[in-house]
């Protein structure tokens, strides 16, 4: 039942919450946010398997080259498609669609008996990963609160260090179960899944975060700002009030209707005068934290650690370390990103970045690389990016577009993430051959420089501010 809005005239609900729920929001943020656990996962358990698929499989640097990146590949049609599908059909059913992506592209990758196979697998495990890349973020972005949505949003990022972390910790496992605990395996199956060809298991170990995201997220509401846009008001000022009580949330409404009303609905839009350096924020940001070679350490890491002269067992306990590190300072980030701002934190994480891309490089044309220098350096480079260059463009990217084409506009952004992503990890191995290790960080380090000057000269500030006066503060 409805009870007409006699000023506006769009139905309201006949009740809803006096008071909102943190803990409610919370929840919600967190189920959406196992997309970047997913995301995490599916990106990083190659760095334990590849070794092994360059054996069987025979691979070349072209091919290792395409079994890692073709992930990137799905990613990048994902996050094309993601934008439109979107904004036609909602945030929650796409990302529903992502689950199930997910989930086949894990029990596909325990089966290939060919490189090509494994590759169309990992292909629609990319799909997944495109479309989460966009939505988790932008569906949390919606939901939160202004003094809130930074730390949710980042909440995202947090979730990705986990999955990075999940598979280095899965594949360490699964390697010591498999060289001191092969009598568990009993059937021939599990002994070549588990023991024989060991990638396998690391691959299907994300079956069970993948079902678990899949049947949650059947529990989530829609994103209330795109209930609004399609005339759903009513369902829309429900899901506010429980996040933030009934006189927040119709305070809210009145804001987000009066704001889409001055909205076009075209993607054009973002071509308008102001609106222009919203769309250069938004693909410039994500493009420099990819090309400071973040996937080369995640995706490579146990190869980098080999050129150094450690044996697999180490590399992969160095690699965990990483994946702690990476969650330790991404909470951090979640704690003070809402206080301190978008800003400062990014310049601060990323001249950290720069300078210890910088010194790792150092370490390896002098050939110093066998004691614990590698790896501290390597943390602080983690470290780092985990600060600045992994949160906070998800989050500002996700606040700073119009409501009816936030979708479509998100989706540029996150192409430029793959498209970037994607060049740099393919082009890795090549690049090690021809410039070393040594040659690889230096040219990172100089294309990731200039993010100093960019994010100090045109990137704004918008802690505090709601998503209708960020759109507005382009027009003026």
């Amino acid at each position: 039942m409805t009870i007409p809005d006699k000023a506006v005239g769009i139905p309201q609900p006949a009740f809803v919450p006096e008071r909102g729920s943190l803990l409610y929001l919370s929840v919600v943020c967190t189920v959406a946010a196992l997309g970047g656990l997913l995301f995490g996962f599916d990106t990083a358990v190659i760095s334990g398997a590849i070794g092994m698929l360059k054996t069987q499989f025979a691979l070349g640097p072209v091919m290792e080259g395409w079994v890692v990146s073709s992930v990137l590949l799905g990613c990048i049609t994902g996050a094309m498609a993601a934008g439109t599908l979107s904004d036609r059909f909602g945030r929650k059913k796409l990302m529903i669609l992502a689950a199930g992506l997910f989930l086949v592209s894990a029990l596909a990758s325990t089966i290939p008996q060919t490189s090509g196979v494994l590759i169309a697998a990992r292909l629609v495990g990319g799909l997944g990963v495109g479309f989460a890349s966009m939505l988790a973020p932008l569906y949390i972005s919606e939901l939160s609160p202004p003094h809130l949505r930074g730390r949710m949003v980042a909440l995202y990022q947090f979730a990705i260090t986990v999955g990075v972390l999940a598979a280095y910790f899965s594949n360490a496992f699964l390697l010591h179960l498999a060289e001191n605990h092969t009598a568990l395996f009993g059937s021939d199956t599990l002994r070549w899944i588990f023991v024989e060809e060991l990638w396998r298991g690391m691959f299907g170990a994300e079956v069970l975060p993948a079902s678990l995201f899949l049947l949650l997220l059947l529990a989530v509401p829609e994103s209330p700002r795109w209930l609004t846009k399609q005339q759903r008001a009513d369902e829309a000022t429900s899901i506010l009030a429980r996040v933030g009580g009934r006189e927040t949330a119709t305070r809210q409404m009145d804001e987000i209707r009066d704001t889409i009303a001055h909205e076009s609905g075209s993607v054009w839009q973002l071509f308008r005068p102001g609106m222009r350096i919203a769309l250069l924020i938004g693909v410039m940001l994500p493009m420099f934290g990819q090309i400071s070679g973040i996937n080369v350490i995640i995706y490579y890491g146990e190869e980098i650690f080999d050129a150094a002269g450690w044996q697999l067992g180490d590399a992969l306990g160095g690699l965990v370390i990483i994946g702690i590190v990476n969650t330790a300072f991404t909470l951090l980030t979640i704690w003070k990103i809402d206080s301190l701002g978008r800003k400062p934190i990014l310049q601060i994480g990323t001249l950290g970045v720069v300078v210890s891309l910088v010194l790792v490089g150092l370490l390896f044309h002098n050939d110093a690389t066998k004691g614990p220098w590698l790896l501290g350096l390597i943390l602080c480079y983690i470290a780092s990016f985990a600060i600045g260059l992994g949160p906070i463009p998800w989050v500002i990217i996700s606040e700073i577009f119009p409501t009816r084409i936030r979708g479509r506009a998100m989706s540029f952004g996150v192409f430029a993430v793959w498209a970037t992503c994607g060049l740099v990890s393919q082009t890795f191995p090549w690049l090690k051959e021809n410039l070393g290790p040594a040659g690889c960080f230096w040219l990172y380090a100089t294309l990731c420089a200039p993010s100093l000057l960019f994010v100090w000269a045109i990137v704004p500030e918008t802690k505090g501010k709601t998503l209708e006066e960020i759109e507005k503060s382009w027009i003026r």
